[in-house]
């Protein structure tokens, strides 16, 4: 075999193995993506449900200094995150914004009263934990009506409950195809060298020392792929902590660690595994299905 030949062979080989790493790091990316979201899901079920607002309205009568005091108090309860107290101007410019200047004109006195917007604890956020929390909220004699949209409430808990079921599915087939996609590829590269496997075998080389090398290759191969995939999925966690800052809070160090010990993982078990049985079935195989 000539020079350029060799030159050539070595040039596929290489195309072949670079290929390969790609493929594999685009579907531990997507293992990735899949994971992130699924270790946080309970993070990001809380996250739309503690954006579900309850408005507590004040009587006519009650002081501004009553309502903070009364916002105060409220704060101190288990079942609520926070609260943000509503003066009658800050509440009279946002109901000028929504109907308009002219609003006030068929009213002899402002109509608007104080207010506190409150924020649950998403553990909360349910029909009947709301019932419970609107009658302790409007026991208070201050309060004239405590307010919350429940067919929202109620949308929100069912679509929850929907999406991480299908969530939990598309991640099982994620991981399933992944595992397909990645042995193909892998199959493949060692199936390149399919005639190097076969001059081992020629010369006595045993099943695990032909084995040895190409297991090798392949942990490395897994996790240089690993290390792209961790990458890009970091860059997409910094795009999204720049558009969505706050859901970008979500995702915490410590699911972010796990999730990258998952594409780790998967991406060197599952290269070790294919190339341990490809490997073996090419050993096994007759010199002339070589060329086929």
């Amino acid at each position: 075999m000539s020079a350029g030949e060799n030159k050539l062979i070595r040039r596929r080989l290489a195309g072949a193995w670079v290929s390969s790493v790609i493929s594999i790091t685009l579907v531990l990316f997507l293992v990735g993506v899949a994971s992130l979201l699924l270790v946080n899901a309970k993070s990001v079920s809380d996250y739309f449900k503690e954006n579900v607002q309850v408005s507590v309205l004040m009587r006519q009568e009650v002081q501004e200094d009553e309502a903070m005091d009364f916002a105060t108090s409220l704060d101190s309860k288990p079942f609520i995150k926070s609260t943000r107290f509503i003066s009658k101007a800050e509440g009279m410019k946002e109901m000028t914004d929504m109907l308009g200047e002219d609003f006030l004109n068929v009213f002899e006195t402002a109509p608007i009263p104080v207010s506190i917007d409150v924020t649950l604890k998403a553990d909360y956020v349910s029909a009947d934990s709301l019932e419970v929390v609107k009658k302790e909220i409007a026991a208070s004699p201050l309060v004239d009506e405590v307010v919350y949209q429940q067919s929202l409430v109620d949308k929100l808990n069912t679509n929850l409950a929907k999406i991480f079921l299908v969530m939990g599915v598309f991640v099982l087939l994620l991981l399933f195809i992944s595992f397909v996609l990645i042995n193909n590829t892998v199959r493949l590269n060692v199936f390149s060298k399919r005639f190097t496997i076969h001059t081992m075998k020629l010369v006595g080389a045993t099943k695990s020392f032909i084995r040895k090398p190409f297991l090798g290759q392949s942990v490395f191969q897994g996790l240089l792929a690993a290390l792209l995939a961790i990458l890009m999925l970091v860059g997409a966690l910094l795009v999204i902590r720049k558009q969505f800052s706050q859901l970008f809070e979500v995702f915490t160090l410590d699911s972010l660690l796990i999730v990258i010990g998952v594409v780790i993982v998967s991406g060197v078990v599952i290269c070790v595994v294919s190339t341990y049985f490809v490997v073996g079935k090419l050993v096994s195989l007759p010199k002339d299905n070589l060329y086929y």
